[in-house]
């Protein structure tokens, strides 16, 4: 189980967090011998944690000079694609972490697209967390990026409760999902800095009304940027580089 959010997982894409002591701890629950304690939830003390290292985290990139994004939404949405379209853009200015469950194929996609790339296998859990992102910085060679791209696992839910360490969370909503899913998964709408309304290509053919998804988040987060992008046409995708370049201090030819 999923320690932050309850929901049902195989396990957690680390071994454990400094300071965790298992699910039997007795300060994470009621005293069973007479003692007055204060009941602290689970999830309090890993988020806690996990809030600790993406706090390290953040200040090694600050250390390299490197401007982080954090992009997360549903499996099939295209974050992939739109990742790769940066790596033909960026190039050697970008590296970017993958979190999967299984399989290292995005992170080869990546590769072959142009920046280096390093995979996270989940085995399961739902979500990647601060801890695991900091052995995998360890595994990349970050020299010469501007701009680090967190690819989070496919899930609408438990990736937004996490702190990686990055400076901007990411959300991407693509039609064929449907216009209704922003109020129905509110944590990550509410936290995103950016909005990616994808597959815009495919408007003429999907009852997706973009300006009720855009007022919808908007609605839970007023300063949310939005770009409506097709990373299979182009379309918008010179206007969200353009932002990441500003954003991480690339200059692009």
């Amino acid at each position: 189980m999923c320690e932050a959010c309850g929901c049902e997982n195989a396990q957690s894409p680390r071994t454990s967090l400094p300071g965790e002591h298992g699910h039997d701890h007795a300060d994470a629950h009621v005293h069973r011998h007479g003692h007055d304690r204060t009941a602290i939830p689970i999830g309090t003390e890993v988020l806690a944690a996990n809030n600790r290292i993406a706090e390290t985290n953040r200040a090694l990139l600050k250390s390299k000079g490197l401007y982080a994004v954090n992009i997360m939404s549903s499996p099939g949405s295209g974050k992939t694609t739109i990742v790769e379209h940066l790596a033909r853009r960026f190039g050697d200015a970008m590296a970017v972490i993958v979190g999967d469950v299984q399989t290292r194929r995005d992170a080869e996609r990546v590769i072959r697209a142009g920046s280096r790339s390093v995979q996270i296998e989940t085995n399961g859990a739902c979500h990647l967390d601060a801890h695991s992102v900091e052995h995998a910085l360890e595994r990349i060679d970050l020299e010469g990026c501007k701009l680090l791209v967190i690819e989070n696992v496919g899930n609408l839910v438990c990736p937004s409760s996490y702190d990686l360490g990055e400076h901007e969370k990411i959300a991407i909503l693509s039609l064929p999902e449907g216009d209704d899913k922003v109020l129905k998964y509110p944590s990550l709408f509410h936290r995103a800095n950016v909005l990616l309304i994808g597959k815009i290509d495919l408007a003429p053919y999907m009852e997706f009304s973009v300006d009720k998804a855009v007022n919808e988040c908007r609605s839970l987060n007023r300063s949310v940027a939005v770009f409506r992008v097709s990373a299979k046409t182009g379309e918008g995708m010179d206007a969200f580089c353009g932002y990441l370049a500003a954003k991480a201090g690339i200059i692009v030819a």
